[in-house]
């Protein structure tokens, strides 16, 4: 069915000319509470009322019954893929969602459509249609952006509110609502998120640049709608997604001061930090290459467990030194980063642990000298 329905549209788009009526429009769609659809999705809409022809191109789908689906996330080789199909199916999808879709339709000639109509086109070939999904670089948005850029003159849509803002400041409010989301993206990005934001990749970024961007002398959007007003909805968090389960965790570590506890605790930091460290060698994503949390998250606290297990103080004693020495330049690192404040109770219930291990042991050197 879907192979007699690729094959039908595509001969209906081909004998589908671009018309002086044909509409072009960017499509924004607001973000929900799935991890997927936390920061919103852009597509692009080819109208032409006369001609019964109504399309949306979309450069964001991908299939989450791919072979390793995670692994190859994580590794920066997943693919998406380009497609295209009716804006009604479009629209009723956004509805069941409940998620707002905005329309900017665009400004331009006759030509330019017309290239844009047949570029898009392209882009739906089997040896075309797929790409490597990157955060930052290489997303839905982008990808319009890109297409657009490539059939108007001198590139016109480029980044306006160019703030200091860092492209995890920018990012920080998306998971307000998911607090473990929040926390685990900001400990798995490194360096390239710290840097100043001075590229277009999230779908109200682009609409809100839209609106400043002139063409040929006029504004290049021409007119703005919203197909879809989405209902609001009192979202809240579930208990368990929110700091507070985090703090009753963390204290229950810290209040049992056991072996088993430190074991389980440092364990799990320590396993953390270990797969930062892999996923550093392992994966293409530049947003997670040069960790700096993995001062937090210290491969280290492997070995204190290692070194706890067969009793030799001396080394119970250096690697904590270590590991709290390390916490300490990981604090001072943080000082102006927008997620100190959900990684300090982390940071201070290691502290704790630590300079409780490091003060017994002290005290049984003492003894046996």
């Amino acid at each position: 069915m879907l192979f007699i329905l690729f094959f039908s549209w595509k001969n209906y788009s081909q004998l589908t000319p671009i018309t002086p009526d044909t509409r072009v429009s960017i499509l924004t769609v607001g973000a929900a509470n799935e991890s997927h659809s936390l920061y919103g999705h852009t597509a692009l809409r080819i109208h032409d009322a006369l001609n019964g022809f109504d399309y949306i191109y979309n450069y964001g789908m991908f299939d989450f019954r791919t072979k390793n689906f995670i692994l190859k996330f994580v590794k920066g080789d997943l693919q998406y893929y380009a497609a295209a199909y009716s804006y009604d199916d479009f629209e009723y999808n956004y509805r069941v969602e409940n998620r707002s879709i905005y329309e900017q339709i665009l400004n331009l000639s006759l030509e330019e459509k017309q290239q844009l109509f047949e570029k898009l086109n392209v882009s739906l070939n089997p040896e075309t249609k797929f790409y490597t999904y990157k955060f930052i670089d290489r997303n839905c948005t982008t990808k319009v952006i890109d297409i657009l850029n490539q059939v108007l003159e001198n590139k016109p849509i480029q980044k306006k509110n160019i703030t200091d803002a860092t492209y995890r400041e920018v990012l920080f409010p998306y998971a307000k609502n998911h607090f473990y989301q929040k926390l685990g993206i900001n400990i798995i990005f490194g360096t390239k998120v710290d840097e100043q934001e001075t590229k277009i990749f999230l779908p109200f970024d682009l609409y809100e640049n839209l609106k400043t961007i002139s063409y040929k002398n006029k504004p290049l959007v021409q007119e703005s709608k919203t197909l879809f007003k989405a209902t609001a909805v009192d979202y809240k968090s579930p208990i368990w997604d929110t700091i507070y389960c985090l703090l009753g965790i963390l204290l229950i570590v810290v209040v049992f001061n056991t072996k088993t506890t430190r074991y389980i605790y440092f364990g799990s930091i320590g396993s953390i930090g270990l797969l930062f460290s892999l996923i550093g060698l392992y994966s293409f994503h530049k947003e997670i290459l040069w960790n700096y949390n993995i001062f937090l998250f210290n491969p280290l606290y492997l070995l204190l467990i290692y070194f706890t297990i067969k009793n030799n103080l001396e080394w119970i004693k250096k690697t904590a030194y270590l590991c709290l020495f390390s916490l300490l330049i990981y604090v001072l690192y943080m000082i102006n980063k927008v997620h100190l404040f959900i990684v300090l109770p982390i940071v201070v219930t290691n502290a704790i642990i630590l300079l409780r291990l490091i003060v017994k042991k002290e005290k049984l050197l003492s003894s046996v000298k």
